[in-house]
């Protein structure tokens, strides 16, 4: 199965990297994101350094839904569905795969985004340990997330605004989590912040245990 994984991730990798829509087109728009917010709330600088953090996460999803949907979409022509139910690839290796590559592809995005709120937002790191801890388990159960319904709507009409509907409302305990994490990194939140990571850490396995189990169905559905 693992080297299904690395397969599966490996061909999504080498699709971004020979595209590149990641780099020309969702990382402008986060930074883009950044600057408006900047702009908007400019004048009261405690207010902007308050909302980081959910600032972050709330972009993060936005360019994950972004990165799932094309991710999705490019699998679609030339009967590639089908191909792989034929293959001898395991679906559950297949499942992880796209997993791996939206990790590491919202990995680098959120980068370019933790950089530019820095430099821009005047954030004061207070626990770097919660923040190192709390966005690699985040991005985690957002990828799997993606992994599971950017297949299922990539086939639907009108699949720019049906993946939102299905991706949003079940990682709204993700954002919660990590929004409150950051905010004890960041000394606007008061409280054990470390509860935050361990929900993220359960948030994570769930997502990622559930898609593995309901792969070879999820397969059939697409």
């Amino acid at each position: 199965m693992w080297h299904d994984v690395w397969l599966v991730c490996r061909k999504d990798l080498r699709i971004e990297a020979r595209t590149r829509v990641t780099l020309n087109h969702v990382a402008p728009f986060v930074l883009t994101v950044v600057m408006l917010f900047a702009f908007a709330l400019d004048a009261d600088t405690t207010l902007l350094r308050r909302a980081t953090g959910g600032l972050f996460w709330v972009t993060v999803l936005f360019a994950a839904n972004a990165i799932a949907q094309r991710s999705a979409s490019v699998d679609r022509p030339d009967g590639l569905p089908d191909a792989l139910r034929l293959s001898n690839l395991s679906p559950a290796g297949m499942f992880l795969g796209k997993t791996l590559s939206l990790f590491l592809q919202l990995t680098a995005t959120e980068l370019v985004l933790a950089v530019a709120m820095v430099l821009m937002y005047d954030v004061r790191l207070r626990g770097i340990a919660l923040i190192l801890a709390s966005i690699p388990l985040g991005t985690l159960a957002i990828a799997a997330v993606g992994s599971v319904y950017g297949p299922l709507a990539a086939g639907l009409q009108g699949r720019e605004s049906i993946l939102p509907l299905l991706m949003l409302p079940a990682l709204a305990p993700v954002l919660l989590a990590a929004t409150n994490a950051f905010g004890v990194a960041f000394g606007t939140t008061v409280g054990p912040g470390w509860r935050w990571v361990v929900m993220l850490g359960m948030l994570g396995a769930i997502y990622v245990a559930a898609g593995t189990a309901t792969s070879a169905a999820l397969l059939e559905e697409t």
